[in-house]
């Protein structure tokens, strides 16, 4: 099995949830407080009765919904890395094309996430989830991942990527565009068109080598 079927099959085998339309509601309300708090003040600065305070329901509703802290935040970070998965569709990606039309394509995705939903990109990148993450938010986290790996690993086979491990190349990229983003949720940096092209340029010939 490839790399792409086997993402697929990880899909396919995600369970989906499906509540009356008034039900919905609420759990969305709860999630986008969730959200917002666990950006805010991070998982272990974050209280259940504070959400469902900010979501504007009673805490026992919470846990009509939610077994517990632990079960809230991965619906979070799941809904999250899954409109990233979405947005980037790296395992959609024209393979014929030269690596620095895939490059680019990758991190114009990138920035589009970023743009389109700043908190869930503060949220996924700016926290460590690791401690609490379940199953499915692992599976889900690999359908982001494993694309992006797959993509190093044959620019280095092509010689166009720097000999490192594909894991490595990732974390120099990825990393970078985390520290712009971050540079500019504080206040130091202002990301316009110019800088992002820059920043582009920059991490496109730190990936070559």
């Amino acid at each position: 099995m490839n790399i792409h079927s086997w993402i697929a099959t990880i899909i396919m085998t995600s369970p989906a949830t499906h509540l009356p339309a008034k039900q919905q509601l609420k759990q969305d309300a709860i999630l986008k407080a969730a959200l917002t708090l666990f950006t805010q003040r991070g998982f272990h600065g974050t209280a259940v009765p504070d959400v469902a305070k900010l979501a504007d329901v009673g805490t026992g509703t919470i846990y009509r919904y939610f077994d517990s802290k632990e079960a809230l935040v991965n619906s979070v970070f799941q809904r999250a890395k899954t409109l990233l998965r979405d947005t980037l569709r790296v395992d959609s990606f024209d393979v014929s094309l030269p690596p620095r039309d895939l490059f680019h394509l990758f991190w114009q995705r990138l920035v589009q996430f970023a743009d389109s939903y700043p908190l869930e990109f503060r949220f996924l990148e700016l926290q460590d989830h690791a401690p609490y993450l379940d199953d499915i938010s692992r599976q889900i986290e690999l359908q982001v991942l494993l694309p992006v790996w797959q993509f190093c690993l044959d620019a280095r086979k092509k010689g166009t990527a720097r000999h490192m491990e594909p894991g490595a190349l990732m974390a120099l990229i990825w990393g970078a565009f985390v520290g712009l983003r971050k540079a500019a949720y504080t206040g130091y940096l202002t990301l316009d068109v110019e800088v992002m092209e820059k920043a582009e340029e920059a991490c496109w010939a730190m990936f070559t080598g």
